[in-house]
């Protein structure tokens, strides 16, 4: 197979990136647009071999990296964002084209938050403590030592964003990282190997195995020498893995599945609920924070739902290279067939298809919404990932948060309301790892990010990401206990 495929007119190398060097695979897999169904190339395909070789890089590379000051990680994760900046036009293009996210977005959010990540972990890296306190004279002194080779296995809707938003705490903290990204969208992890070996990172202190979970990750969630794995995806996935990391005891981070409420009562504004609403239709729905269902009050559910309809029908679905198109394709066939396999059992089931309701070709799901759905329905219950959501209603508070608290999931909760002190009461009761009020998707990496229930383990931001990634010390320190030794 060729080692490079041109993807945009950018050059994307095929292979691994293992100890600071392009390593081939006798297998491979082909990685596929989902705007056309083209075969962008063919990819290095990893198995135990490659886990095992990468994991080796990584714990040879870890003493010294561990040892290396604050200072000088921080100046090559700044390097690093200097070079994802430098590229931010490539990048764009080449993940648009690998994973079908607008192309428009990449350029002005995505890929400079790439950047973001590594500038904001190398900063807070700086101004990581805690101060100092007492007990009965005792001096407490809190550190945060590597923890050592860390497995990161993340997911095909926001490719690089998500890969980095592990990579950049992983490496300021002091950790060496073996990156397995999803085989649907591998492209941009390979460039961020080249950029970071451009920034001067150390060999062997990144790695990067492409290939099937399936195939590649018990050798890696298993291995031994490994003692932190972060992992978003879904619940099964997050299953197999925390069995195949128990034998070694090694700390998971999961940030899994959502299934989340956008609750709208009668005080609201509705123009921004429904600006609320339609937005959750963003990347094709292939977001694990969408507030997927609505719950809004009886007194204005009619109307709300009629201005939702018309906003909704304003949006453009096509190609995601177009600066006019609001929503692209979804990632794989398999996945549009996932998605309207649920829509169709939810149709036989009983619900009605306010729109949608079916696919609009071989690689687009019409952005749907069902009403008539059943609270303990699949179609309620299980997350589709695509751009479907549905429609309840209730007529007080109490129903409100109990419909919004009534799954397995609790990564997240939107509220549009007009009142400061309903506002207050609701988030309070919600079962949720962020909540927004009269607002959505704003993110800041100082705040913690996670799920409750089947939603994740852990929190990932700021100190939350550096006690997760090291080995946090308490040093106790008695008074006048030292020699003088003149």
């Amino acid at each position: 197979m060729p080692d490079n495929i041109v993807v945009g007119g950018v050059s994307v190398d095929t292979r691994h990136w293992i100890g600071g060097e392009r390593v081939a695979s006798d297998d491979t897999f082909a990685d596929v647009s989902p705007i056309d169904g083209s075969v962008l190339g063919e990819m290095a395909r990893g198995g135990p071999a490659e886990a095992v070789a990468a994991v080796a890089a990584a714990k040879a590379a870890f003493p010294a990296w561990a040892a290396t000051s604050r200072a000088e990680r921080a100046r090559i994760l700044h390097a690093i964002a200097d070079g994802v900046e430098k590229r931010i036009e490539e990048l764009s293009i080449v993940e648009t084209t690998d994973n079908g996210a607008l192309l428009r977005s990449h350029r002005r959010g995505v890929m400079p938050r790439v950047a973001h990540n590594f500038r904001f972990f190398a900063d807070w890296l700086l101004k990581l403590e805690h101060e100092d306190f007492e007990t009965r004279g005792h001096r407490n002194h809190v550190s945060w030592d590597p923890a050592g080779p860390s497995v990161l296995i993340t997911p095909w809707n926001a490719p690089l964003m998500l890969a980095t938003w592990k990579v950049a705490p992983a490496l300021a903290a002091g950790n060496t990282v073996v990156l397995k990204p999803a085989e649907w969208s591998p492209l941009t992890a390979s460039l961020l190997a080249d950029i970071a070996a451009e920034a001067g990172l150390p060999a062997g202190v990144l790695n990067v195995v492409q290939g099937y979970g399936s195939e590649i990750g018990d050798a890696l969630t298993a291995h031994p020498d490994v003692r932190r794995i972060s992992f978003t995806g879904s619940v099964p996935t997050a299953k197999r893995i925390a069995e195949s990391a128990a034998g070694n005891l090694t700390p998971l981070s999961l940030e899994l599945g959502g299934k989340s409420p956008l609750l709208v009562f009668a005080d609201a504004d509705l123009d921004l609920a429904v600006d609320l609403a339609v937005e959750q239709y963003d990347n094709a729905g292939q977001v694990c924070l969408a507030a997927t269902r609505f719950l809004v009050e009886e007194s204005v559910a009619e109307e709300f739902t009629r201005r939702f309809v018309e906003k909704a029908a304003t949006l453009t679905q096509g190609d995601p290279r177009d600066e006019t198109t609001d929503i692209g394709p979804n990632i794989h066939p398999r996945q549009l067939e996932k998605i309207d396999t649920f829509v169709q059992r939810a149709l036989a089931a009983g619900a009605r298809a306010v729109i949608g309701g079916h696919r609009k070709d071989t690689q687009y799901y019409a952005p749907t919404l069902l009403t008539d759905v059943a609270q303990d329905s699949e179609i309620v219950q299980e997350e589709v990932f695509g751009p479907v959501l549905t429609l309840q209603t209730f007529s007080t508070e109490e129903e409100a948060v109990r419909l919004a608290n009534d799954t397995r999931f609790g990564l997240a909760a939107t509220l549009a309301t007009g009142d400061a002190e309903r506002a207050e009461r609701v988030t309070e009761q919600l079962v949720a790892g962020t909540v927004w009020v009269n607002c959505f998707f704003v993110r800041d990496l100082q705040a913690p990010f996670g799920g409750s229930r089947h939603s994740g383990v852990g929190r990932e931001g700021g100190t939350w990401s550096f006690d997760f990634y090291c080995d946090v010390k308490n040093t106790v320190t008695a008074p006048n206990g030292w020699k003088n030794h003149g």
